[in-house]
Order: structure tokens, then C-alpha cells, then sequence
């Protein structure tokens, strides 16, 4: 079955990423720069395109934002979890991020947006209790979900087992860790692991991290957005490896 994409950026992503792109539908009254952009996109890609009335796209978004904007593409394929090790380059040191019970698709979407945005070398989602790559997630990723390698696992307790085995080291964002997230070493070969709002990590999936780290919060504020979350730590990550490439010091 076709994905579905919708709203002009992420379109627009698709277009110029690697996935097949069948057909682009564009609503009546779209400005003519916008027409004129997806369509030179969409012939470059060897994608129809359609004029169409934008209640009948309203009713194919089903409540999605779609900025008049849709298109139909071939389904994003999920790595194993061994592929997505083989996509990282060998001279690199490793970056990955894994999420616990997020199940928010728009919390998802944006995950992968920032950690593809900041040089992370994938993400990692259980099959169950996780939010998909569904249209949701496809848009608030604007475009980087198409390229960005997502491994989906059936236990994120024992995928953590393999990763560590293969060295990397396990670091969970948890609100009762003893350090600060700053005060963690984020320079070594990296998986990322961030929960849900409502649970955070869970249990098994704590304990299978080396480390914790929390990210300090008034005591009238329960918990941060997921997204918000995994950025913080993401670009905390991102300035301590460049400190020491620079030769300053990492921690501080």
C-alpha cells in the first residue's frame, strides 16, 4: 500500500529524497510559486500531478494538516536492527538514539527531524507500544523520515543487549538519575534511550542502560515533551564531541 505524505515541506522532501513518488495532489487556489516549485519536483521525479478540490483532500487527510498539499509514494521500509549497524560508517563513532513508549506521532516525527538534523546515525522503536511512521509522523519529520534509517525491534531491552555488545554504551534520560545530563560523557560510542511523557523509560529498559541522566526541572513542572527531551540531550551529545575535537573540555 502507498504512504501518503502531507503538507508542502515534507512533500517537497519526498521529492527529493530516494523513495518512489507515484502521484502529487494539489489543491485549487495553491499560489502559483508553490505550484510551480512541487510540480518542477515532481517532473524531475517522474510524479504525476493532479489538481484537485481541496474538500476532497480534506477528506484524504482525515485531519491531518495538508496545506493543500498531498502526495503517494511507496511505503518507508523499517531496518533490522544488524542493518541499521551497517549503515554507520566505519571512521565514525557511533550515535544512535532508541525511544521507549513514545506513542506520540508527531513527538515521533519530530525525534527524527532533530536527530537526523544533528548527525545522529539512526533511531530504534519497539514494535509495540511506539508510534509508527504513519502520515503524522512523516509530516512533523518534514521530509528527513525518507532518508533518515529507523530500525524497529520486537524488544528494545534485549536490542539495547545487542548494541552494547557491539560497544556501544546505553545512556537513559531518567528524572531520578544522580548526574545532570551535562555531567554525563556523551563521547563514546552512543545510544540515546528517551521514554515517553506519561512513563517515562521504563523498568527492563532501565536497567539495561550503563548510564541515567536527568535533565533538572522545577518540581512544578512533572515532565518535558519527548521531543524536547531528546533534543536536549541529542545536542548536549553534539557539544561535548565537538569540545573535544576542538580540544576543549567536554564536560563542564
Amino acid at each position: 500500500m502507498a504512504d501518503r505524505v502531507f503538507g508542502r515541506h515534507p512533500v517537497a522532501g519526498l521529492l527529493a529524497g530516494p523513495r518512489r513518488v507515484f502521484r502529487v495532489f494539489l489543491a485549487e487556489g495553491l499560489a502559483p510559486a508553490t505550484v510551480r516549485e512541487l510540480a518542477d519536483l515532481a517532473a524531475a521525479k517522474g510524479a504525476a500531478v493532479e489538481v484537485v478540490a481541496r474538500g476532497w483532500l480534506d477528506s484524504q487527510a482525515a485531519g491531518v494538516t495538508h496545506q493543500g498539499v498531498m502526495a503517494e509514494a511507496e511505503g518507508v521500509q523499517y531496518l533490522e536492527l544488524d542493518e541499521l549497524l551497517a549503515t554507520i560508517p566505519a571512521r565514525e563513532m557511533p550515535f544512535l538514539v532508541a525511544l521507549d513508549q513514545v506513542q506520540d506521532p508527531h513527538n515521533l516525527g519530530a525525534i527524527i527531524r532533530t536527530a537526523a538534523a544533528a548527525g545522529a546515525h539512526g533511531l530504534v522503536i519497539p514494535e509495540r507500544r511506539s508510534a509508527s511512521l504513519s502520515p503524522g509522523t512523516l509530516k512533523a519529520a518534514a521530509g528527513a523520515a525518507d532518508w533518515f534509517p529507523v530500525a524497529r525491534v520486537v524488544n528494545l531491552a534485549r536490542a539495547l543487549d545487542t548494541l552494547k555488545k557491539q560497544g556501544l554504551w546505553a545512556v537513559g534520560a531518567d528524572g531520578a538519575a544522580p548526574q545532570n545530563y551535562w555531567e554525563v560523557d556523551l563521547v563514546r560510542p552512543l545510544v540515546l534511550v528517551v521514554g515517553g511523557e506519561d512513563r517515562g523509560v521504563g523498568r527492563l529498559v532501565r536497567e539495561k542502560c550503563d548510564l541515567l541522566a536527568r535533565l533538572p526541572m522545577r518540581t512544578e513542572v512533572p515532565s518535558l515533551n519527548a521531543s524536547v527531551a531528546a533534543a536536549i540531550m541529542i545536542y548536549e551529545t553534539v557539544r561535548q564531541r565537538a569540545a573535544v575535537v576542538s580540544g576543549r573540555p567536554a564536560l563542564s
